[in-house]
């Protein structure tokens, strides 16, 4: 078993000592997910601390985007609840990049797509290739690709 899967199952369990309801649930849900992804495909395998991340970081964004639409639908509680869970999973997850910090990456990544022949608003592609492994897990890939058209714009 992974290290992050281990973490995740024993945090499960201290929180269901403890009572806490809504990091269990969390949690249940989380490994649950993991299961899944597991046993997707046409034979069963063991996800590395990579893939579980990456599953913890899309359950996140699950949170993240019914936070915001309960919220927009006037369903206060159910949205603080689902931001609730993803503060919870976000313990999990690496620290996510500052605005600073991804500029500089993005703007590392501009320069060496330059000096490589690509120019303009045409080189998104090469520079999100190589700007996307530097960032992998600390920024959403909306962002990342926000901050390379704002640099290849302007």
């Amino acid at each position: 078993m992974t290290m992050l899967k281990s973490r995740l199952q024993d945090d499960l369990t201290a929180a269901i000592k403890e009572r806490d309801e809504l990091r269990s649930a969390t949690l249940r849900m989380t490994l649950a997910a993991i299961t899944k992804e597991e046993v997707a495909g046409t034979s069963a395998r063991e996800l590395s601390d990579d893939e579980v991340q990456k599953v913890i970081a899309r359950e996140a964004k699950k949170r993240r985007e019914a936070a915001e639409a309960f919220a927009g639908g006037g369903r206060a509680e159910q949205a603080e609840r689902e931001r609730a869970e993803g503060e919870v999973l976000a313990d999990y997850l690496p620290k996510q990049l500052t605005d600073e910090e991804l500029d500089a990456l993005v703007g590392e990544a501009v320069e060496e797509a330059r000096a490589a022949g690509a120019e303009g608003p045409r080189a998104m592609g090469a520079v999100m290739k190589i700007v996307n492994p530097k960032v992998a897990g600390r920024a959403e890939g909306g962002r990342v690709a926000a901050a390379v058209k704002k640099r290849l714009a302007g």
